[in-house]
């Protein structure tokens, strides 16, 4: 814990260096089809041009800046880092000025970007500036996942326009000591490379969704200069190996990237009807394969129930043959009241079944938590916290609990959830998703927060503690 609480604190010092003001750009007008590319500036046959030279020209097309017009306040434990950090800067900025807050790269042709979730978590409105040409536009915010410090943008365009993306490494294919390249698009200054060695590649797989740290993390001597954060580390290829996240700023030639294997989990979250639309599909599929391919299926979801297993290529979506991962999520998201016709293959002739999504928190509710852990929980509000006198509007009030329960013998009513298995879920339906994967047996280990009032010659005063719960599924 203590090691992700210090590559978050280092994350939010990076991108928060990064934030400097940005004179505004006019806008364009890109008709359909029209590609952005970067043009060679000397002869192909150029002694210069060399491997770095190569991989740069053609990577650089797909490295953007990443900025706000507005930062908007997060209550997190870093808040007071931040604002440390983003001094000078927001002392001396009227209150509309645009800030640059990181990088970013297209992976897709028709716009998509990934960054870090730390470079966009504060952000109102979201642009976008390429660094090849300087054409900007705005950005909207697909779905973050936070454990992986990984966002996903997609730029807003008339249909048709094109960008240039760039091509994902193979996830086990590191040469520890090969040559690397970090990108990006710094203080909105235009491109920015250095270059250096793969000091060290990931030593711990992260499992699951839990948080990345240091220790999953790529290392490079390439330097990840403040504002580099969420632009691309490529290989000589020119191929996405990791996303430049974080530095240490008391050592030298230390930088770190979040790499392509977390790349790809993170994607395998963000580009689903669960993160676009809040629909309940219950299937992910890997990354970059065509045509998409499932890698896994929650137990009991609608894709469950429809029979779709690991293995299966998903062939067409009512009639239409997607493209890749984003064209299938669409369409899946698009279909007349969540009822999709799937045309399967898996080892043999193909299967056609349908599948039927529901909104997420038709099932992850208050009434899943309490079947599963036996208490009811209410969001905790400022509202609720000040009438309760709580000093803090975070986590979940215990509005009751069943008595013949486990948790009826550790829980009373009124206690204040703050976290649950290290994590601090943003809401009931977070719960109850975080719950439902765990079986009859396994323990939910909940911090919780009470208060004891006792009586004084002024009314009341209040001692307040922390405790820790295992509590059994039911």
């Amino acid at each position: 814990m203590k090691l992700n609480l210090i590559c978050a604190a280092l994350l939010a010092a990076v991108s928060a260096q990064a934030q400097v003001e940005m004179p505004s750009t006019p806008a364009i007008d890109l008709q359909p089809n029209q590609e952005i590319k970067l043009q060679p500036a000397v002869p192909a046959n150029d002694i210069r041009r060399d491997a770095v030279v190569e991989a740069v020209e053609r990577v650089m097309p797909s490295v953007v800046n990443v900025g706000t017009e507005n930062v908007k306040p997060v209550r997190d434990p870093l808040a007071e880092m931040f604002e440390q950090f983003w001094n000078p800067y927001y002392a001396n900025r009227q209150p509309d000025a645009p800030f640059t807050l990181g990088s970013g790269v297209i992976i897709t042709e028709d716009g998509y970007v990934l960054t870090n979730d730390h470079v966009i978590q504060r952000a109102n409105k979201i642009w976008v500036k390429l660094a090849s040409d300087g054409n900007e536009y705005e950005a909207k915010l697909i779905s973050t996942d936070p454990n992986k410090d990984t966002a996903l943008l997609k730029i807003i365009t008339p249909p048709g326009v094109k960008f240039t993306a760039i091509k994902f490494a193979d996830e086990d294919d590191l040469l520890l000591g090969e040559t690397v390249l970090a990108l990006g698009n710094p203080f909105n200054l235009g491109g920015s490379v250095s270059r250096g060695i793969l000091s060290s590649k990931a030593r711990v797989e992260s499992r699951g969704d839990e948080p990345l740290n240091l220790h999953n993390c790529l290392q490079t001597d390439a330097s990840i200069n403040p504002g580099n954060s969420g632009g691309p580390l490529v290989d000589l290829r020119g191929d996405l190996i990791g996303l430049n996240a974080v530095i240490l700023p008391n050592a030298q030639g230390i930088g770190f990237a979040v790499p392509v294997t977390q790349i790809d989990a993170a994607l395998s979250r963000l580009i689903t009807p669960e993160a676009v639309a809040q629909l309940w599909f219950g299937a992910r599929v890997k990354p970059h394969n065509t045509p998409p391919q499932i890698v896994s299926i929650q137990p009991g979801s609608p894709a469950s129930i429809a029979g779709l297993s690991p293995g299966d290529t998903i062939l067409q979506v009512n009639g239409v043959t997607p493209k890749d991962q984003f064209d299938l999520n669409q369409l899946l998201v698009d279909s007349p009241n969540g009822d999709a016709q799937l045309t399967l293959a898996h080892d043999g002739p193909s299967r056609t079944t349908r599948v039927r999504l529901i909104p997420e928190n038709s099932f992850f509710n208050a009434d899943l938590i309490r079947r599963k852990l036996g208490v009811t929980l209410v969001k905790n509000t400022p509202e609720i916290a000040e009438q309760l006198g709580l000093p803090t509007p975070d986590g979940f009030i215990v509005d009751s609990v069943d008595t013949n329960s486990a948790a009826g013998k550790a829980l009373r009513r009124g206690f204040v959830v703050r976290d649950i298995d290290g994590q601090s879920p943003p809401n009931i339906m977070s719960v109850a998703q975080l719950l439902y994967a765990k079986n009859k047996g396994d323990t939910a280990h909940l911090d919780i927060l009470v208060q004891d009032r006792q009586t004084n010659s002024l009314g009341y005063w209040a001692n307040t503690w922390t405790h820790g719960f295992d509590i059994p599924m039911r």
